[in-house]
């Protein structure tokens, strides 16, 4: 007796016992490379772009709160790359008033501290060319309290961020200092509890070492409130 007839849209199974392994490893290449792509990205977006950052102290109160995160903005000043510590290009320059991030070179006064590897958070008050000064405890003319008061150029500065929580500490008396080209003095909105510029051996940043400008609150654990204030 003759077999019954196969029907005609059966296919021959043509397979090898070693194509399932190799079509999992075409797999999890593509997976590998996929994820590179995708740290790529976020490295450079770290790196050259933006960048999170935490709030580890009160010596920027009240502008920022300890455990506030922020975003920085890391082109706003120039253009950085990964493991530079200086800006490659500079298309703008810090602004007084400006909340930045930057680090600063070892100083002798802190030999067992790496300072060039801590991120620090202040405003810029001094720019290039000004002479600057900080007076401890005089009386503010609209709060008639004991208050320090910053001088650019011999004028005292307005600022509305800062605050002296001592009245103007005397450990924190400050110049008359020129401050040279292509750098800033920066300061602590908590100015009796900031160890800013006033404190270094050498008070002047280098503008090359700004890591970028602080633009925003994203989160905050203590005030729901504060997320997507902007930093003035």
């Amino acid at each position: 007796m003759s077999s019954p007839p196969q029907p005609a849209d059966r296919k021959q199974d043509t397979s090898t016992p070693g194509e399932p392994k190799k079509g999992f490893i075409a797999e999890a290449v593509s997976f590998v490379q996929t994820l590179c792509v995708i740290l790529s990205i976020a490295f450079t977006l770290r790196s050259c772009i933006i960048e999170p950052f935490k709030i580890p102290s009160g010596s920027m109160k009240q502008t920022l709160q300890i455990g506030d995160y922020i975003l920085v903005l890391k082109f706003w000043y120039g253009l950085r790359l990964p493991f530079i510590t200086d800006t490659v290009y500079e298309w703008n320059q810090p602004k007084r008033g400006d909340v930045v991030v930057f680090t600063r070179p070892d100083d002798p006064r802190t030999p067992r501290e790496d300072d060039s590897a801590i991120h620090i958070i202040k405003r810029v008050i001094g720019l290039p060319g000004d002479t600057i000064e900080v007076r401890p405890g005089e009386i503010g003319a609209s709060s008639g309290r004991p208050s320090g008061v910053v001088l650019i150029n011999g004028q005292p500065l307005e600022e509305p961020y800062a605050q002296w929580v001592h009245g103007g500490n005397p450990d924190g008396q400050f110049g008359p200092r020129a401050i040279p080209p292509g750098h800033v003095l920066l300061l602590g909105d908590n100015r009796d509890e900031s160890k800013d510029s006033r404190f270094w051996t050498d008070p002047f940043l280098d503008i090359k070492r700004i890591k970028g400008k602080a633009v925003i609150i994203f989160w905050s654990w203590d005030s729901p409130k504060r997320i997507g204030t902007v930093i003035r």
